[in-house]
């Protein structure tokens, strides 16, 4: 028996030759701030990406100004810092040995082309102030005040391969603001692998931005899938009035 209580949530309209599609309304089941299990996660704010020095700012500088991006990263850090919530950055750097991959996907073999996220060294910071593997300069008041968590670098998109869910759990943390770069790749893939760790995530939709091709558009294809997925999507306005509580 059909329970009477699903059909708002999902109308089945049946068509000529007895084919059927399930039209949906999404329910919007939201995300509850709790400074003492709520974090914001930062993925990726470094020069590569958000600088229009960065070797892809060619590509994403269009969605990053757009959306209003660098400006909305440093409003939710400084909300965070000023709210006393827990900040975490999942960074992305490639060492010389990593260039040794054996195969690469397409977007693995750009960045590695284009010396994205290059670092010299995994122990040096020799060359890397200034760098496109560094963080955007105006951030780095908020990275660098002994209180933030930087990660271990995620290497290809999630953060499978770095210890964010477990720096997360350690600190009491199940709920998680996202935002950073970019949106159809990092974002996307951490978003995905919190959800499967069981972590509640609101994405904040204007502080991540994405690459913009003939015929493509990563921050598009990027919003579809937040809204399917995410416990919660939210402009920066929205955020920040949820963080201050």
């Amino acid at each position: 028996m059909i329970n009477r209580k699903l059909t708002n949530v999902f109308a089945i309209i049946l068509l000529a030759g007895g084919s059927s599609v399930a039209t949906a309304q999404l329910p919007d089941p939201g995300m509850e701030v709790d400074k003492g299990n709520t974090a914001l996660v930062i993925t990726d704010p470094q020069n590569d990406f958000l600088s229009p020095d960065g070797v892809t700012w060619g590509v994403v500088g269009a969605s990053v100004t757009e959306n209003n991006t660098v400006a909305n990263i440093e409003a939710l850090l400084k909300t965070a810092k000023d709210t006393g919530m827990n900040v975490f950055v999942s960074p992305h750097y490639y060492y010389p040995t990593d260039h040794g991959w054996k195969f690469e996907g397409a977007l693995e073999k750009l960045m590695h082309t284009i010396g994205m996220f290059d670092r010299k060294d995994p122990l040096s910071l020799t060359d890397f102030a200034g760098s496109g593997a560094d963080w955007l300069e105006q951030y780095k008041k908020y990275i660098a005040d002994g209180k933030t968590i930087v990660t271990s670098p995620h290497k290809v998109y999630g953060p499978e391969s770095n210890d964010l869910a477990l720096q997360l759990r350690k600190r009491g943390v199940d709920r998680v603001i996202l935002a950073g770069m970019s949106a159809n790749l990092c974002v996307e893939a951490h978003m995905r692998e919190l959800l499967e760790q069981g972590f509640e995530v609101a994405v904040v939709t204007d502080a991540t931005a994405a690459a913009k091709l003939p015929e493509m558009d990563g921050y598009k294809a990027a919003l579809l899938n937040f809204r399917f997925m995410a416990n919660a999507t939210w402009s920066t306005e929205e955020a920040v009035a949820k963080m201050k509580g």
